[in-house]
């Protein structure tokens, strides 16, 4: 009689398409995994990884880095930097999360000693771009004429900014009141989020159309409005033109700048690619897509710094001023120099509304990522509680981080945003992907990796790895310890608005607690390991057991006897008699 029983075949089929109608909505029936989804789109997931990579330091610090390091000369450092810095560790970080399919943290099976390197800094990288797009909100929505706050001797948009914007307090020993509609504005930001974020890649993926290519409308329509004035050429000869000093190559700082804008203007390090690569397919082409987003991120700079510059150049006419009166870094740039010169233009309040929401949507982009690397960890560490849950613990996360942002919307709050900014945006990110090549390429095996690669690629010719091996085996890693140690021989606390010795000591204590995650996690998997403790150590350093693609039909043979992730939740720690070898 069995015979005659419906194959279980068809009622699992059934079953599948009930779980995906009711939990998994953020899975189609065509992705390929069928356990944690895949982007619907080739496009999507390109123009998220941009939206990411390109981000509001493309605005406000390339520009002033390039007219300050020798304008057009400046670019033969950056270009060199990103050759031997950013694009070896932007490849090398989207191959590892597609190989496995796996987020930031369950991703370090390749090396379980290094199991938390990715997930130091997301929380600090949340709030400093969150508190930054409260400050864009409130200035779209106070963007008009008629206000004025006069003080002599400061610009009317500086007194703006100060007094009425942030109502900055005299220091960070004065915290003040929350300000109340910055708070809103940060609430909002994060409500955005949350809900671009509500159905994971599926629904991000479609968001990013509008936030990731609506910056570039803007950029052109500024850049094609400056140009029309007078004063823009010379503003854009002392960016990239005639002014250009190539004398500056020879000053140590400049290609110091040049390794720093390019590491962190890419994104690397923070756990953000590893994730968003994570839902690819796995026999994507990740080269070729490393590639495009890289040059892309670059020229964006490149292309960002005309359209500022051509305003900035009429501004200083105007004012009958040099060019290097008016530029700005940084804040002082986004909120202060800029709107200034778009206040003088004809409909200035329209233009400056164009601006601000051109770096919301910037600010965006990025949070999207850092939002979506939380939940992917939580993803792949709790897969049966997130298929439930998956809204509740989106919208509980961006909860979370607006409690934590909340001290910066304080009247101090400017001085609290430098702060994390001078402090976990850097070091941290610093040790994390100097653990990051170190542990994959002098400890897993770089010849290893490259073999994972061409599983999903295709085999390369020798030459085609030559690059590859010559960045990542020596020049990569110690361009990151030099720009590692130079930045701690020239340590200099923050100085804006200078903040006291109790507020450098918090910022070191957030270092440490960005760190120290990883030699905690490192002690905690020697011990749960067995053997000796040398015997210890050498298996933390080896594969776990279940480390290797996702899914079935890609292991082929070197990775046929690796456990199945799906099964072996828990990870096991790797012993020194494990039998799983994926040679």
């Amino acid at each position: 009689m069995d015979n005659l029983k419906c194959p279980s075949f068809f009622k699992c089929r059934g079953k599948e398409k009930v779980t995906a109608s009711s939990e998994n909505f953020h899975i189609d029936e065509n992705d390929e995994n069928q356990e944690r989804g895949n982007w619907s789109k080739k496009s999507d997931y390109l123009l998220s990884m941009v939206g990411y990579a390109v981000g509001l330091g493309n605005v406000w610090r390339f520009p002033y880095l390039t007219y300050n390091n020798g304008g057009g000369a400046f670019l033969i450092p950056y270009a060199i930097m990103l050759a031997l810095a950013g694009l070896p560790l932007f490849f090398l970080e989207c191959s590892l999360g597609q190989f496995a399919s796996l987020g930031p943290v369950s991703v370090w099976n390749i090396l379980p000693l290094f199991q938390v390197t990715h997930c130091d800094v997301s929380t600090q990288l949340g709030t400093f771009i969150h508190v930054n797009k409260s400050w864009v909100d409130f200035n779209n929505f106070t963007c008009i004429n008629g206000t004025e706050v006069y003080q002599p001797g400061q610009l009317p948009s500086e007194q703006y900014w100060n007094k009425v914007a942030l109502r900055r307090s005299s220091g960070m020993d004065e915290t003040g009141e929350i300000v109340w509609y910055l708070a809103l504005c940060l609430l909002l930001a994060w409500l955005i989020v949350g809900a671009a974020l509500l159905k994971g890649i599926k629904s991000s993926g479609k968001v990013v159309y509008f936030t990731a290519l609506f910056p570039y409308v803007v950029l052109l329509i500024l850049l094609l409005r400056g140009a029309t004035l007078e004063g823009a050429s010379k503003g854009i000869s002392y960016y990239i033109g005639a002014q250009s000093n190539f004398t500056k190559l020879m000053e140590a700082e400049v290609w110091k700048d040049a390794a720093t804008q390019i590491f962190y203007s890419l994104s690397v390090a923070w756990g953000g690619l590893v994730a968003l690569s994570s839902y690819n397919k796995f026999n994507n082409n990740c080269f070729s897509d490393a590639i495009v987003v890289c040059l892309t991120n670059c020229l964006t700079s490149v292309f960002a710094g005309f359209a500022i510059f051509s305003i900035l150049g009429h501004m200083a006419h105007i004012s009958g001023q040099e060019v290097s009166q008016v530029v700005k870094s940084g804040f002082d740039l986004a909120f202060i120099a800029y709107p200034e010169a778009l206040a003088q233009l004809p409909g200035g309040p329209f233009w400056s509304i164009l601006f601000f929401f051109m770096l919301l949507t910037l600010g965006l982009d990025s949070q999207f990522a850092s939002i979506e690397t939380i939940t992917t960890t939580i993803q792949d560490l709790f897969p049966k509680v997130m298929k439930k849950m998956r809204i509740p613990i989106t919208l509980g996360c961006c909860l979370v981080l607006f409690l934590l942002g909340l001290v910066c919307v304080t009247q101090a709050g400017i001085y609290w945003v430098n702060l994390i900014d001078h402090f976990c945006a850097g070091w941290g990110i610093l040790i994390a992907a100097i653990l990051e090549i170190v542990g994959i390429i002098w400890i897993y095996g770089g010849n290893r990796f490259i073999e994972d690669i061409e599983m999903m690629i295709g085999a390369k010719r020798w030459i085609f790895w030559l690059w590859w091996r010559a960045c990542w085996f020596v020049i990569t890693p110690i361009l990151l310890i030099a720009i590692f140690i130079w930045s701690l021989v020239k340590f200099n606390k923050p100085t804006y608005g200078g903040i006291p010795d109790w507020g450098v000591a918090i910022g070191w204590c957030l270092i440490i607690f960005c760190i120290i995650w990883i030699p905690i996690m490192a002690i905690i998997k020697i011990i749960q390991a067995k053997g000796n403790i040398i015997q210890r150590i050498v298996s933390c350093c080896r594969p776990a057991s279940n480390w290797g693609p996702y899914l079935e039909r890609h292991r082929g043979e070197r990775y046929k006897d690796m456990v199945d992730p799906k099964k072996e939740i828990d990870h096991e720690i790797p012993t020194v008699s494990s039998s799983v070898k994926p040679e």
